[in-house]
């Protein structure tokens, strides 16, 4: 019986057919493609199998593969049905394995916040991950969405919670529910076990901002202007933090280009406020003097209150808060207190009505329906709220009565 050697496979040029015995053929095609054949006879009709491809399948493995065919053979057995059939056997098993994954939680919640990336800023886009992957995949991840319960929602919730992550517990119930909400729309369930969590998650207590108020709003702004231990740029950022009740990030991030001190407004473009969307600020006529004294100290190009050590960059996230905790106001004072005590003092004084008041703040109508239909922007009151404001603190820093703002 003719036997192939390996260094006959290597020397065998195209279009031949050489012999391995027992109806075992290696086989070159004009188009270079190199297989192993067996030629047999079922039931009366002859028929070729191919066994694989050369190198991938080597002479030791095609006479392997062929002594089994040919076993099957003489049971009356194409081995041609039997790898079809193996096939789709197989086929059917993978289908059931996608079928069976694309129901899990898992599957649907990361194509779930596929489809919401577009909407969203790629740091949230992480953060939404981060917090199912960290929280839920371990637990819930490959089951199958149809067969989670309330009692399993509510296990995950409960051990967010021993960890103290009151705030990761509720952000999660919210993920979990619109992971739920996704699967229903698309036909992958039809009950939302988050969505009867209402009310079981433990309630966290309100922590706000230390903020000073009156009397000793007046004193904290006399002592920010003694004060010789913080540098100029700090102090002249903090007095305008507390003049225009923004928030210390927009405020360290504040550029002359945004500055109109004609209209008295400063205009924040959309990437650096919180809600990302444009907000104006009218500026009263003290917080106008503070930046024309940052302008003839600093200059009036770039950044309005840039760091000491770096006029291209803003100065750091902490040293407003630092200069008030170095000042004696640990656990008394912080910028973003400013912004309570303006709030506080408008609605109680100012005579505004309260949708003035959130505009100034930037706080946005949280009912999407009635936020589509007022996009006013009060500016006109806004500009009268400010000048009010600014005139609040004078008198608070200054102490006394002031008349009228032409004395």
């Amino acid at each position: 019986m003719p036997k192939l050697t390996v260094l006959q496979l290597r020397q065998a040029k195209e279009n031949c057919r050489l012999v391995d015995g027992g109806g075992l053929y290696f086989e070159i095609t004009s188009s270079g493609l190199k297989r192993w054949l067996y030629r047999f006879r079922v039931g009366g009709k002859g028929n070729m199998f191919i066994i694989g491809h050369y190198p991938e399948t080597s002479l030791e493995e095609a006479r392997n593969a062929h002594r089994k065919a040919k076993a099957l053979v003489k049971q009356g057995i194409n081995p041609s049905q039997v790898r079809r059939k193996k096939r789709e056997e197989n086929s059917n098993r993978e289908k059931t394995l996608r079928n069976e994954r694309e129901q899990t939680f898992e599957f649907i919640a990361l194509d779930w916040i596929m489809q919401q990336r577009g909407g969203w800023s790629k740091s949230h886009a992480d953060s939404v991950v981060r917090s199912l992957k960290n929280n839920v995949f371990e637990g819930l991840g490959k089951r199958n969405i149809e067969t989670i319960t309330p009692p399993d929602v509510l296990e995950i919730l409960r051990r967010i919670e021993e960890r103290g992550s009151l705030e990761i517990a509720r952000k999660v119930l919210q993920r979990m529910t619109a992971v739920f909400r996704y699967a229903i729309q698309t036909g992958r369930a039809m009950y939302n076990p988050a969505s009867d969590m209402q009310g079981v998650l433990k309630s966290k207590p309100v922590k706000h901002m230390p903020a000073v108020f009156g009397d000793d709003l007046g004193s904290l702004l006399r002592d920010i202007a003694a004060s010789e231990k913080i540098h100029l740029t700090t102090k002249l950022a903090l007095q305008f933090t507390a003049h225009t009740a923004c928030r210390s990030n927009e405020v360290r991030g504040a550029r002359w280009s945004e500055i109109n001190l004609d209209e008295r407004e400063w205009h924040i473009p959309a990437e650096r406020m919180k809600m990302k969307r444009p907000h104006i600020v009218p500026l009263s006529k003290q917080a106008v003097g503070i930046l024309e004294r940052a302008g003839v100290l600093f200059g009036v190009d770039g950044l309005v209150y840039p760091s000491v050590r770096d006029r291209n960059k803003p100065m750091s996230d902490n040293a407003m808060s630092k200069a008030l905790r170095d000042m004696g106001y640990k656990g008394i004072a912080t910028p973003h207190g400013f912004r309570a005590s303006f709030s506080s003092a408008a609605y109680e004084k100012s005579g505004q009505p309260g949708e003035v008041i959130e505009k100034a703040l930037a706080h946005e109508e949280k009912n999407k329906i009635k936020a589509a239909y007022n996009r006013a922007e009060y500016l006109e009151q806004r500009h009268a709220l400010m000048d009010w404001w600014g005139w609040q603190l004078q008198i608070m820093e200054q102490g006394g009565e002031i008349v009228s703002e032409e004395q």
